[in-house]
């Protein structure tokens, strides 16, 4: 088995680039069906975030990298390589168990990113399989151990809350303004409960579909708006939060300039959450109008991560406890296809010595003939059982290779394996689809 992961991040690429990286629900599900049809890969997951977009494989007998640059590339209209991370085998199990724990986040512990994961496993199921499942299974549940049992989740830090304590240092305070929130997704109601908090006056929601802003607003004591009238409405809030999913930027120049020059001299801060961004960088250049992106809210956040970073080394702890369990299942699965080849000749074995003996006894009543067919079983499994046990217990540990070649040589498998379906049975990875 090759596990690897490519992919770019808030660590190693600007906003511009990721926002063209990134990949919807169904681009996702596309390119991994495209390759796996073309014998690329065998599974496959693509989480795809506003801070991330990362390729999850186990290639298919062949070196999947190049394949996955030319993706990104093709995305990006540019060489993507100068801006890629990849990970291989336990290396890249690591880097996910991490993701998860919200440890390599723009904004350390948020807790966001675990449902995103999660999210994004569940959408690419079609193409994932038992190994890719195990690992995102592993991965949630070694975030969810990360957040219970230190404090790298403790106190507000996510790019919601660090977009409302951005606004809130910028007005001296947001008790009584007046905000608006253009979405009314996850990331939009997590923000509006952060405004609320601040003592927001009046939060207005607006969204294409008015349905599910009047959804949003009657959880929250807020109003909703229809989309085509919240333009107007920018002459009187004081704070405007996007976060919708549009490919586009929505809030541009045309839209907004007559509600800006209507408001005089008042500032009108504009937190653009979105990836892709929802706002025009012109808007930026508008008189008083005060535009941040995500690649902004790094210092915003700052002063929640001291007491975060205490717990860092408790959380990677979790994590290398976990990705551990996870490496030694994915090792064990090596030796399954020999023990099964083994007890399988055993008992073949087995099955031409009895038939030869009972020729031997002459005739004997049925109730005979069982009992010395069960004692040959047992016999035979408790002669097998405990180097079944050590064999994958060794392939586990890191000497799985070894002792899986003596193996297969001195029990004579290679024979066999090279007479009924040569490469196949030769190559532990070829049955690990059936193994898991």
């Amino acid at each position: 088995m090759a596990l690897i992961v490519a992919g770019v991040s808030h660590a190693t690429a600007p906003i511009e680039v990721r926002e063209k990286l990134s990949l919807r629900p169904h681009e996702s599900v596309a390119e991994l069906s495209r390759l796996r049809a073309q014998g690329r890969l065998r599974e496959g997951v693509v989480l795809s975030t506003c801070n991330r977009t990362e390729i999850y494989a186990i290639e298919d007998g062949h070196d999947l990298l190049p394949d996955l640059t030319t993706l990104l590339s093709e995305r990006l209209g540019a060489d993507a390589s100068e801006f890629l991370y990849v990970r291989h085998d336990r290396e890249a199990a690591t880097h996910l168990f991490s993701v998860a724990a919200g440890l390599d986040s723009m904004i350390l512990g948020e807790a966001q990113i675990q449902g995103q994961v999660r999210d994004a496993w569940e959408q690419c199921r079609s193409e994932s399989g038992p190994i890719l499942n195990r690992m995102f299974q592993s991965a949630l549940l070694a975030a969810s151990r990360a957040r219970d049992e230190t404090g790298i989740g403790r106190g507000a830090a996510s790019v919601s809350s660090a977009a409302v304590q951005l606004a809130k240092k910028i007005f001296g305070g947001l008790s009584g303004r007046r905000a608006m929130i253009l979405g009314a997704g996850d990331v939009a109601e997590l923000a509006l409960e952060c405004l609320l908090s601040e003592g927001v006056r009046v939060a207005i929601v607006a969204n294409r579909t008015h349905e599910r802003a009047q959804v949003l607003a009657g959880r929250h004591a807020a109003t909703a708006m229809h989309y085509d009238q919240c333009w107007e409405a920018l002459r009187e809030v004081d704070v405007l939060i996007c976060s919708t999913a549009s490919p586009v930027p929505v809030v541009t120049v045309q839209r907004v300039r007559a509600s800006i020059e209507a408001r005089g001299d008042r500032p009108l801060c504009v937190l653009d959450i979105a990836l892709p961004r929802d706002v025009e960088a012109a808007v930026g250049d508008l008189d008083n109008v005060f535009l941040y992106d995500l690649d902004d809210l790094r210092a915003a956040a700052a002063a929640n991560l001291e007491q975060r970073t205490e717990d860092v080394p408790a959380a990677r702890a979790i994590i290398a406890q976990e990705t551990q369990k996870f490496w030694d299942w994915v090792a064990g699965l090596v030796a399954v296809p020999v023990v099964k080849e083994f007890r399988e000749e055993m008992d073949r074995v087995r099955s031409m010595e009895l038939a030869a003996a009972m020729r031997r006894l002459g005739p004997l009543t049925p109730e005979q003939a069982d009992a010395i067919e069960h004692f040959s079983k047992s016999l035979m499994n408790k002669f097998l059982h405990e180097p079944s046990v050590r064999l994958k217990a060794a392939a586990a540990n890191g000497r799985g290779l070894g002792v899986v070649d003596a193996a297969r040589y001195l029990f004579a498998l290679e024979k066999r394996a090279m007479s009924a379906d040569e490469g196949a049975a030769d190559h532990p990875s070829g049955d690990l689809t059936d193994i898991a």
